[in-house]
């Protein structure tokens, strides 16, 4: 009886210490991820203003003078993804005004549920009628490029004309293989997101970066002036995993609404992007689009901060054809 009661407590004792010891471990991934998004913050701080829209609390900035161009970043991604290199080059006689989608960079949700591609536009649309923006052309990069296309169909009035960079224009079996570590089952989001996302996310970083620009090179800056840094934070993983795991069926539902579109639309894509395939975002996308227009160039996904002088060609090609209309 002894050695029984003995061995209980030497199992108690055991799976208590195991539990401490996961406790711990547990904890001390959750710091390091608290410090790591404080350090991220204060890498890439805001920019710019906020606005109050329903549901969020938007960030953005707002620079240059003469007809206006709104600009909408992807997955992953920031303001800065234009800023670091683009925005400039158009604010010369163009008022740009880049924002953080909702959730992200230092855009805050306020609503009682994260927003989805389509509930994104409608914010962002709020952006735009508070600015007192009339029918902005809309730039849309990678998952913003979806975003600027669920304005057209569902806010048409804020809308003169849609530049596509590399949008995700058409719904997606399978996600970017690049973005696969997002894909956990949403019970399980938020404790990744404060144990093994951040301290993974630091070490895989670079080889993550170099497989989303591919075959571009990553600049030297982007985690700082191209707002790189804001990925590895706890929150950029919650809200990339949801955004992927909604991405197929808003897709699926918005596509067959392009032909409402009545504004021009024109898709840029590298012809070697490897996170979305050109010819069926771009291309086979274009052709669903009433007068669509499709130009492929050198280069991969990140072209505002790549292929800047090329993109800013591209954009005002845009918006002198929607100054025609």
């Amino acid at each position: 009886m002894t050695n029984d009661r003995t061995s209980t407590r030497g199992a108690s004792t055991a799976a208590w210490t195991g539990l401490a010891g996961v406790g711990l471990v547990g904890g001390g991934l959750a710091l390091w991820s608290a410090l790591a998004a404080r350090t991220a913050t204060q890498l890439v701080p805001t920019d710019g203003r906020f606005i109050d829209v329903p549901g969020a609390r938007l960030h953005y900035t707002d620079q240059g003078s003469g007809p206006p161009i709104v600009m909408i970043h992807g997955l992953m991604g920031q303001l800065r993804n234009f800023t670091h290199s683009l925005t400039g080059r158009l604010a010369r006689d163009h008022r740009v005004i880049c924002v953080d989608r909702p959730g992200w960079g230092h855009s805050t949700l306020t609503g009682s549920t994260r927003p989805g591609i389509v509930a994104q536009a409608g914010m962002i649309a709020e952006l735009i009628g508070a600015l007192g923006l009339e029918r902005p052309l809309v730039v849309g990069h990678s998952l913003g490029g979806a975003v600027a296309l669920a304005m057209a169909v569902h806010h048409p009035d804020r809308v003169g004309a849609l530049a596509l960079v590399a949008p995700l224009a058409r719904p997606q079996d399978t996600p970017p293989s690049v973005f696969r570590a997002l894909t956990a089952p949403a019970a399980l989001r938020g404790l990744i997101s404060w144990t093994l996302a951040v301290p993974a996310g630091t070490f895989t970083g670079p080889a993550t970066a170099q497989a989303i620009f591919a075959p571009d090179p990553v600049p030297a800056d982007f985690a700082t002036r191209g707002g790189g840094a804001l990925a590895l934070r706890p929150q950029s993983y919650r809200a990339g995993a949801f955004e992927l795991s909604i991405a197929h069926d808003e897709m699926a539902a918005l596509a067959p609404r392009y032909a409402e579109i009545g504004v021009p639309v024109a898709i840029l894509y590298g012809r070697d992007d490897a996170v979305l395939d050109a010819i069926y975002h771009g291309e086979e996308a274009a052709g669903q689009l009433p007068g669509a227009t499709v130009e492929l160039i050198a280069g991969g996904h990140m072209l505002p901060v790549t292929r800047p002088d090329e993109t800013a060609a591209f954009v005002r090609s845009v918006a002198a054809r929607m100054a025609t209309r």
